[in-house]
């Protein structure tokens, strides 16, 4: 029945899609997107100069559905607040953690189940959490990772044994001072780590995880609206395949859960299975 049920709000946000596109055709007509510039595969700059990822990507189709014109405006992560709170962007969609941030802004259905990690390099002889002890650690400013491991962060007790922690503006600097052998660690998203030395020999993800959490996309606490027309789209994008497709495209299929979390919005909707037969049977 809940397969059911996910089929029907699927059926029911392509109408609500229609009806409210036409509805708004004379409101809104872009969508700002901010993003990390430096962020793969979420958000980066490919090899002809453009601004793509899977989240840009997502975003575009999103606007194709609403017909919005797409802006996308890389900014920088520890000024994400900023920018959101002044209109600057409508929304922070790109790789962007909700856990312990869940009041703090609107947020759209989960769509990746993500994990904080550790990448080392082969020869540092680093192979378990402990290994880091005196070690400098090096993490993006503002990010779900330096959170996790400071002030009041759940693994903020393992920070406390680093020899230091620093922080980046990005992730790819991050990594290029880890090859320079500069930082013995990088705290960082799994898919982004994954990415990072998928073509790149010498270098390891520690098998213990620092935490697991999710992506959604941030909206202002108070654009509940613009939320729930974008939370609509993506469940018209997932029926339709576009998501799953853009998930493998960017090899991100085995760390999505869009349909997970849809589900997951069905079950307090009762199951109506019950009545019907009761129904049925009272009128034989």
């Amino acid at each position: 029945m809940k397969k059911k049920m996910f089929c029907l709000m699927t059926a029911a946000a392509v109408a609500s899609l229609v009806i409210g596109t036409a509805a708004m055709a004379d409101e809104r007509t872009t969508f700002t997107v901010g993003f990390d510039a430096e962020y793969p595969p979420y958000g980066y700059m490919d090899e002809n100069g453009e601004y793509t990822g899977f989240d840009l990507e997502m975003a575009q189709a999103v606007c194709d559905l609403r017909g919005w014109e797409l802006v996308k405006t890389p900014i920088a992560w520890e000024s994400k607040d900023m920018e959101l709170n002044s209109g600057a962007i409508d929304c922070i969609w790109n790789g962007f953690t909700m856990n312990g941030r869940e009041d703090d802004y609107a947020w759209s259905l989960p769509y990746v189940d993500n994990s904080q990690v550790i990448v080392v390099a082969d020869a540092s002889g680093i192979t378990d959490l402990a290994g880091l002890e005196g070690k400098v650690v090096a993490a993006q400013a503002a990010s779900a990772a330096l959170e996790l491991l400071t002030g009041e962060g759940d693994q903020a007790e393992l920070g406390a044994t680093f020899g230091s922690i620093q922080e980046f503006p990005d992730y790819n600097t991050a990594f290029a001072e880890l090859q320079a052998g500069s930082v013995d660690a990088v705290a960082m998203d799994i898919g982004v780590a994954q990415y990072q030395i998928k073509d790149k020999e010498g270098f390891s993800i520690l098998d213990e995880a620092l935490n697991s959490e999710q992506y959604a996309i941030g909206f202002a606490v108070d654009n509940e609206e613009l939320r729930d027309e974008v939370n609509e789209s993506l469940l018209v994008l997932l029926e339709d395949g576009t998501f799953d497709e853009l998930a493998e495209k960017y090899e991100l299929s085995d760390m999505v859960c869009l349909a997970d979390s849809a589900e997951a919005e069905t079950e307090a909707v009762p199951d109506e299975t019950p009545a019907e037969t009761e129904t049925e049977e009272a009128a034989e």
